[in-house]
């Protein structure tokens, strides 16, 4: 199977540079999954787990916050809002992006619009906090 080079990269550190077999991306439009040689594209990322296979078999996971990742034949490079592994998590503070995300729904002065983006960040928070703490 060939491998390609993936970099997840957050404000905080370099999480990861190495060549891995595979990469499965919390996409905003859905998960996908990333091999050497896919299609060049570039994506958001949603909150959500990063799984990343190693070119040795090994698997690792990392929470992400959101982001973006550029995506090349040859390699894949994501740049998150945040990112730990998920050994690192810290199920607390997902928790307390929830309880922020429902105070700001509570605020009277948003229109249809902002009120259905934090709408749909407070589901992919819950949805995370399903997945990492489940």
């Amino acid at each position: 199977m060939a491998d390609f080079k993936l970099e997840l990269v957050s404000p905080e550190r370099l999480l990861l540079s190495e060549q891995v077999s595979e990469v499965v991306i919390p996409a905003t439009e859905g998960e996908m999954t990333i091999m050497a040689n896919h299609a060049p594209t570039m994506t958001t990322i949603k909150p959500g787990v990063i799984t990343v296979k190693t070119a040795s078999g090994e698997t690792n996971r990392y929470v992400v916050f959101g982001g973006f990742a550029d995506i090349l034949p040859t390699g894949c490079t994501v740049l998150a809002e945040s990112a730990v592994p998920v050994s690192e998590f810290d199920v607390a503070l997902v928790e307390r992006r929830i309880e922020a995300a429902r105070a700001e729904l509570d605020q009277p002065h948003h229109g249809d619009e902002h009120r259905t983006k934090i709408e749909n960040f407070l589901s992919e928070l819950t949805q995370l906090n399903e997945t990492v703490s489940g």
